[in-house]
């Protein structure tokens, strides 16, 4: 039993690894959604909502489905009317760090787009008015402040995520839930391996939270509080 409980201990740095990667790439397609969403151009607005809209009204679990069987027949069929006899799989782990990256960046675009719309538009033109440009405006300005406003969404959207991982063990990514269910299958106990897993989870939430609560204090220093 021990050699089960270490495997799944070994997919749950998987777990994290996916988790990381994963919000990267939301992180950077929220703050590109919220620029669009708030740069005024009716195009961009429309791509930018249309882009929320739809991925928050879809699935997790069919769109993780979609994006790695729909893409590997999708880029197959490509290569094959190119005349390549190659075939190409998606590798599991790409396939859930895109999903999951390309689904919660639509919840950071409006958790960044939200904090952005906090912050007092006459900072701004206090910013122009000394001359700042639109780049030492944002470092100087826009982010820091972003960020405090920013931050009771990001952790919400971050913990959820992190479950949300679970979904990649049915594309065959070797996490922790995976193998708590190839353990499980393999004793027949599968209340000891999923208690164990569900822990886990219960672990890196405790973390997160004790993470997060600190970068609030630091970014909340004389201002109020926001409790998460």
């Amino acid at each position: 039993m021990s050699g089960y409980y270490s495997s799944i201990l070994q997919g749950a740095l998987l777990t994290v690894g996916v988790s990381l990667c994963a919000m990267l790439v939301a992180v950077c397609l929220g703050i590109v959604g919220a620029w669009a969403k708030l740069s005024g151009s009716k195009l961009l607005v429309a791509v930018g909502t249309a882009y929320t809209t739809i991925i928050r009204g879809i699935p997790d679990l069919v769109l993780m489905l979609l994006v790695f069987y729909g893409g590997s027949i999708a880029v197959n069929t490509l290569l094959e009317m190119a005349g390549s006899e190659a075939t190409l799989d998606i590798n599991p782990f790409a396939a859930g760090v895109v999903t999951l990256g390309f689904i919660y960046g639509a919840y950071m675009t409006e958790t960044f787009r939200g904090a952005m719309l906090a912050i007092p538009h006459g900072q701004t033109e206090a910013a122009a008015a000394y001359g700042m440009t639109p780049r030492q405006t944002f470092v100087r300005i826009t982010a820091p402040q972003m960020v405090r406003y920013a931050l009771p969404g990001f952790t919400n959207n971050w913990l959820v995520m992190i479950k949300a991982t679970a979904l990649i063990s049915l594309i065959g990514l070797q996490e922790m839930t995976y193998l708590a269910k190839q353990a499980s299958a393999a004793t027949r106990s599968p209340f000891a391996f999923f208690l164990f897993t569900a822990a886990l989870f219960l672990v890196y939430t405790w973390v997160s939270l004790v993470v997060l609560r600190r970068l609030n204090a630091k970014y909340s220093l004389g201002n109020k509080r926001v409790s998460f």
